[in-house]
């Protein structure tokens, strides 16, 4: 558990500077989209511009000052990248730095902008408004602490520059309602109160990303244990059950089937011909287990393994088991009577008891198991239909758990069967 742990924040780690470089990567854009945007407003309204403007200097700062910003930006988002690929991991000191340094762009250029004209006009202007821009984007850091520092710094330094200019008897702002402190300190609590709101939205996409990635654990922890045993709908059922793989006794009904005459109908066959045969056959099978609410436990050359009960019990196993059954005999003759394989036969055996079930193995490779004497009598049921020329036998557990009308079946009668002393009733149904 503590591995998966560690796997799990490893990977999370990785995701979250992986979704830092995004975020890098479209401030690099807006930046850039912001430099085009503002050089073609200067070219298209010069004259104003320079009659709000006694010299051009600030803006040209402002312009060189947003430049050396994407070159930070894609500097750092390279920096990260490379880090990424040789596996090592990015300083916390230097996210916050980066937030730091990011968020104290907007304060520059208020600063440079204030020294030509009115600073009032620069703290109401578009230029305060980048605070947001920041801290929008900070949501993509998943990280509450860095959300909220943006907003820190944000709200800080626009009250710091509002109350240098304005504040104090400033007389920038003489006369006017921006001199009073709930103008501009409002408007810094709101900055405040953006980077906690986006401090909750990095924390809820963390949290989604997190129950995210162990669902998917969880669904491979699912495929490892039963590989492709188990249908879409029971792999389903355990995800949101929570079922765990371990070894605990269980009332199943198992299915054992098998070709009739299978090595001589074979003999004189090609390699791809027979698995060709096999193939049919057990997709069929599959089908028929699967729609059934059964497992295929594991293939055995000419025949198959299924479980109905376990590891998720429908409550009426031996119901689907024997409904599986039948639908097997007549999916097999219907591939033959469509010539999708030659006329063939299946041999059906089933018996209904307790079972040991959970996984087996190493920790490398694991099987969920079917143990039990339950196992081996459905087995040794299964070849007797060769004995009483039938394709279905189940044993009387097996109809008295599906509800079915025992004198309606076909009785065979108490029969001996092999590594059992006491004898079992079985009941031919096909």
């Amino acid at each position: 558990m503590r591995e998966t742990a560690a796997t799990f924040e490893d990977h999370l780690a990785r995701e979250i500077i992986h979704s830092e470089r995004v975020r890098m990567a479209i401030l690099a854009g807006l930046i850039g989209a912001l430099i085009v945007f503002f050089g073609l407003l200067y070219a298209l309204f010069r004259d104003e511009y320079q009659q709000i403007f006694n010299r051009p200097k600030a803006l040209n700062h402002a312009g060189a000052l947003f430049a050396l910003l994407l070159c930070y930006e894609l500097g750092i988002r390279h920096l990260i990248g490379r880090w990424l690929r040789q596996g090592r991991a990015v300083p916390n000191v230097l996210r916050y730095l980066n937030a730091f340094v990011e968020t104290s762009v907007p304060s520059i250029v208020i600063f440079l902008v204030a020294r030509e004209i009115n600073p009032v006009y620069v703290l109401q202007s578009a230029s305060s408004l980048l605070y947001a821009v920041f801290i929008v984007l900070s949501t993509l850091r998943l990280d509450f602490r860095l959300s909220v520092f943006t907003g820190v710094v944000a709200a800080v330094e626009y009250a710091a520059l509002s109350y240098a200019y304005l504040g104090a008897g400033g007389s920038a702002a003489a006369g006017t309602p921006f001199e009073l402190p709930p103008f501009y300190l409002g408007k810094a609590a709101m900055l405040l109160l953006a980077g906690f709101a986006a401090g909750f939205v990095a924390h809820q996409l963390k949290r989604r990303v997190g129950n995210a990635f162990r669902t998917m654990q969880e669904r491979q922890r699912i495929l490892d244990a039963f590989g492709q045993q188990v249908s879409p709908a029971i792999a389903e059922e355990l995800l949101k059950s929570g079922t765990e793989i371990a070894s605990r006794r269980a009332e199943v009904c198992v299915l054992f089937m098998d070709i009739r005459e299978f090595t001589r109908l074979v003999g004189n066959w090609t390699p791809e011909r027979i698995v060709a045969l096999q193939n049919a056959v057990f997709a069929e099978g599959v089908e028929v287990v699967n729609r059934n609410r059964g497992i295929i436990n594991q293939f055995l050359g000419d025949g198959f393994m299924a479980t109905f009960g376990a590891p998720t019990s429908s409550g009426r196993d031996c119901a689907n088991a024997l409904a599986a059954a039948r639908e097997l005999v007549a999916g097999v003759r219907a591939l033959g009577e469509a010539g999708r394989i030659p006329p063939i036969k299946v041999g059906i055996g089933l018996h209904a008891g307790q079972a040991v079930t959970g996984n087996i193995g190493s920790a490398q490779r694991q099987q969920y198991s079917i143990t039990g004497d339950v196992v081996i009598l459905a087995s040794r049921i299964e070849q007797l239909n060769k004995e009483f020329g039938s394709q279905i036998l189940a044993s009387r557990e097996v109809l008295e758990g599906a509800g079915e009308d025992i004198g309606a079946a076909q009785a065979i009668g108490t029969v001996k069967v092999k590594g059992r002393e006491q004898p079992i009733e079985l009941f031919r149904l096909a």
